[in-house]
């Protein structure tokens, strides 16, 4: 099989952590072969999609941090143009924001399915499903939430649950957001600044005590939930759980909400295309559903011995047969 990663310049990754780089390792196991290509790699020409695109090898490291740092973990070979409609899997694994190149990416995206091509995860619903607006669909799993641009609607939500948690629609990594008190007296300046005086919209969501114990990152792969999930807990101080936020990891079996919310969700989102999706869950409550580029396999392998890379190459493999 030749498989095809949209990913970011693969220089940037770190290695040591990254689930990109993971999949890679398992898919090289297996005997596949491995290509990388950009989003401005990505092309339309005679009415077919194309990709610029290089063939790639991982290079065997010898333990320890040293190594992981080494930037020639990979050896390339020569650019070429490769109709996508010839790889047995595209995987959309380019990290967020979903700005208006990853928008275009995923309409030339669509067109390759179109041809042929067989994506992962569907960029139909990359577009569909925002990463903070998905959970609406599911309210039995979810804490009292609000989505507006309405300060003086936003400010009434804080007032009534004296703590909330304010969030914009496109952030990622924990990236602008805020903890808000009834009592703060800078609650006006937060409003202002999530808000911008009414024209963006923001989503407050009721804080959840049980943050304290993590925000646990519940994997979806194929329609089968991940056993094991990553709670990123919250530095002393800090409302965010995030790894990017200095969050600490901490791999765990699924709770019984966990496993709840997972098992319900996995085939409902499996059947629409996603085949790879991250929970965000935090104590029994459903926060996020992420569908552009999860992350956490390294960090379940590492400390559980579960490998969640080799099942996402064999579930895979067996989508792209099917």
């Amino acid at each position: 099989m030749q498989w095809l990663f949209i990913v970011d310049p693969i220089s940037s990754f770190q290695i040591k952590k990254d689930s990109t780089y993971a999949m890679m390792q398992a898919a090289q196991a297996q005997g596949y072969g491995i290509w990388v290509a950009e989003l401005g790699d990505l092309y339309a020409s005679k009415q077919r999609i194309y990709a610029h695109c290089r063939a790639i090898t991982l290079q065997s490291l010898s333990p320890g941090a040293k190594a992981l740092k080494n930037p020639r973990w990979y050896a390339q070979g020569e650019a070429k143009e490769r109709l996508l409609s010839d790889f047995d899997a595209v995987l959309m694994r380019k990290d967020p924001p979903f700005d208006l190149e990853f928008l275009y990416a995923t309409l030339l995206l669509e067109q390759a399915q179109r041809e042929g091509a067989k994506v992962f995860n569907r960029p139909q619903m990359l577009r569909d499903h925002n990463e903070k607006l998905a959970i609406l669909e599911f309210p039995q799993f979810i804490a009292d939430t609000l989505v507006s641009r309405d300060p003086q609607r936003l400010r009434a939500f804080v007032q009534h649950h004296r703590l909330a948690i304010f969030k914009l629609l496109d952030g990622m990594g924990g990236a602008s957001i805020f903890q808000a008190r009834a009592d703060d007296p800078n609650l006006s300046v937060i409003l202002e600044t999530m808000a911008q005086f009414g024209r963006r919209s923001v989503m407050a969501q009721a804080y959840i005590p049980e943050i304290r114990d993590g925000d646990k990152r519940v994997l979806l792969i194929g329609g089968e939930v991940v056993p094991f999930a990553l709670a990123r807990i919250p530095q002393a101080g800090e409302a965010r759980g995030n790894l990017a936020a200095g969050g600490r990891a901490q791999a765990r079996p699924l709770s019984a909400a966990d496993r709840r919310i997972g098992e319900f969700l996995a085939p409902v989102l499996c059947e629409r295309g996603l085949f790879l999706v991250g929970l965000d869950i935090i104590g029994e409550y459903l926060t996020e559903i992420n569908v552009t580029s999860p992350t956490c396999f390294r960090e379940i392998m590492d400390q559980t011995g579960f490998d969640v890379a080799e099942l996402f190459v064999r579930k895979l493999a067996q989508a792209c047969a099917s």
